[in-house]
């Protein structure tokens, strides 16, 4: 049988933060999580946008626990004032959903001088997690879900000279870097987790093809060349709606069968159910993991710290 959002278990009394909460797969997860009876905080870039957001998850749930918290990716500065706000009322997290991310932009900057698909879909949620990390290894068995795309099929590992592509940039290239370092994190945040025996869970999702309107955003800043069009074309017409979109990344943060480690995503690739899918295990992924990892501190100059948490008995 097809999982769907009414499979998801009540989830009253629980915290769950997702990022780009405004728009697309974050808002159809905001709005899922809220109907199960969890507190939402929904973490995103635009005040007005968020706050119509907000709006409408009310209007599908009128009594849904929201909050908005004002986060921008692209600014560590934001990210740990985001953090810090979100903390101050929350000690203890259940739930977080690094979601948002960009697509195959042309070349740009954040504010902290990194590429910026780099900046936004990796190093970004990187800050936020790390500053997160003790609300959430306060928590029972806490899940993150970061998501990825299955552009990381096509993305190179982190290049530890030349992480920003300085001279190598290509909008296709950064993009799967990025969604490639969103894969390679989820899985060394969760092998840290195993070595620690905390109960603390990262699981990594993605979307398939889903009309979000990030591929029309593509395509409105004049990035992707040529594919850019292709695939907005696809997913207006092929794709599916941002609300099936969101059910692997839903299912991985809420069902109880899934564990620490596992990736969910539609049955057939860019379309189908949320399910399980295998892991592929590349020739020297456990080193580009560990390079990752380097390169994040090094580059954000955040680094995790596990304390003790709640460990397996």
């Amino acid at each position: 049988m097809s999982w769907n959002v009414s499979d998801i278990p009540d989830q009253t009394g629980r915290i769950a933060v997702v990022t780009g909460a405004n728009g697309g797969l974050g808002l159809e997860s905001a709005r899922a999580l809220a109907g199960a009876g969890a507190h939402v905080v929904m973490a995103a870039r635009s005040p007005e946008k968020t706050q119509n957001a907000f709006t409408e998850v009310l209007a599908s749930h009128p009594g849904a626990s929201l909050e908005i918290v004002q986060l921008d990716l692209a600014s560590l500065e934001s990210v740990r004032r985001a953090a810090a706000a979100i903390i101050e009322n929350h000690p203890v997290i259940d739930i977080l959903i690094n979601n948002a991310g960009l697509m195959a932009l042309p070349e740009r900057h954040t504010t902290d001088g990194f590429e910026m698909q780099l900046g936004v879909n990796h190093l970004g949620h990187w800050v936020l997690t790390a500053d997160l990390l003790p609300a959430l290894l306060a928590a029972d068995a806490a899940r993150i879900i970061t998501v990825t795309s299955t552009a990381h099929h096509i993305g190179r590992p982190i290049d530890p000279d030349n992480p920003h592509l300085e001279g190598r940039y290509g909008p296709w290239r950064a993009y799967g870097q990025s969604k490639l370092a969103n894969y390679h994190f989820a899985l060394g945040l969760e092998r840290e987790f195993e070595r620690r025996g905390l109960r603390a869970a990262s699981l990594v999702a993605h979307p398939g093809l889903s009309h979000t309107g990030l591929q029309d955003k593509t395509v409105e800043e004049g990035g992707g060349g040529f594919m850019a069009p292709f695939w907005a074309w696809m997913a207006r017409h092929t794709g599916m709606s941002s609300a099936r979109g969101a059910l692997p990344q839903l299912r991985a943060a809420t069902d109880p069968r899934a564990k620490g480690g596992q990736m969910y995503a539609p049955r057939f690739v860019n379309n189908g159910a949320p399910v399980r899918r295998p892991i592929l295990r590349r020739i020297g992924m456990d080193r580009s993991i560990g390079i990752l990892w380097n390169v994040s501190q090094r580059e954000t100059g955040v680094s995790f710290d596990f304390g003790t948490g709640r460990e397996t008995s």
